[in-house]
C-alpha cells in the first residue's frame, strides 16, 4: 500500500513528494480569504500648508494662514470666504466660541491681577475702579478678539479641521 500524500498548503515550500503526486480530484484547498481595506491615505490640501507656529502667527497677524500673502477678514470678524492668492477656503473654519473663550481668557487674566493691585496699593472708590477698569476690560476685549480669531482659524485651518470640505 502507497503512503497518502497531501497537497501543499498555501504558501508552503513545495516538497519533491508534493510535486511528485497530483493532489486527489474532489479534495480542493479552499482559497485563502481575500479582505478589503479602504483607501486610508490622505491627500495634502490643494493650498500651502505651513508649520503650525507660523500658520497661528499668520492668523494672528490678520494674513491668511496658508500663504501669508493676503486678508483673513472681510469685516471685523467675518472670515473671507477664500484666499484669493492660494485659494484656501478659509470661510470654511468655523472659529464660532473658540474666540471668546480666550479673549475672555487672557482679558480676565490681565485685568483682574490690575484690580486686585490697584486695590492693595492705594484703595479706590468703587465708582475709580469702574471708571479705570471697565474701559480698559471693554477696549481689551475688542483689541484681541479678531487677533485671537485669526490665530484659531490658522489652527484650524492647519489641522484641517474645515466642515464641508469639497472632495479634494
Amino acid at each position: 500500500m502507497e503512503p497518502a500524500t497531501r497537497a501543499p498548503l498555501a504558501g508552503a515550500p513545495l516538497t519533491a513528494a508534493s510535486v511528485a503526486s497530483p493532489p486527489s480530484t474532489s479534495i480542493r484547498a479552499a482559497p485563502e480569504p481575500v479582505y478589503w481595506e479602504p483607501d486610508r491615505s490622505i491627500l495634502p490640501p490643494p493650498w500651502p500648508v505651513p508649520p503650525m507656529p507660523t500658520a497661528i502667527a499668520r492668523g494672528l497677524m490678520g494674513r491668511c494662514p496658508a500663504c501669508g500673502k493676503t486678508h483673513l477678514f472681510n469685516g471685523y470678524l467675518r472670515v473671507a470666504a477664500e484666499c484669493g492668492q492660494c485659494g484656501a477656503p478659509l470661510g470654511l473654519a468655523r472659529a464660532d466660541d473658540a474666540p471668546p473663550y480666550f479673549t475672555i481668557l487672557l482679558v480676565g487674566h490681565i485685568v483682574i491681577p490690575l484690580m486686585v493691585l490697584a486695590q492693595r496699593l492705594q484703595n479706590p472708590s468703587t465708582l475709580t475702579m469702574s471708571a479705570i477698569f471697565l474701559p480698559l476690560s471693554l477696549f481689551l476685549t475688542l483689541a484681541l478678539l479678531r487677533p485671537v480669531k485669526g490665530g484659531t482659524v490658522g489652527l484650524m485651518l492647519k489641522l484641517d479641521l474645515l466642515r464641508d470640505l469639497p472632495e479634494r
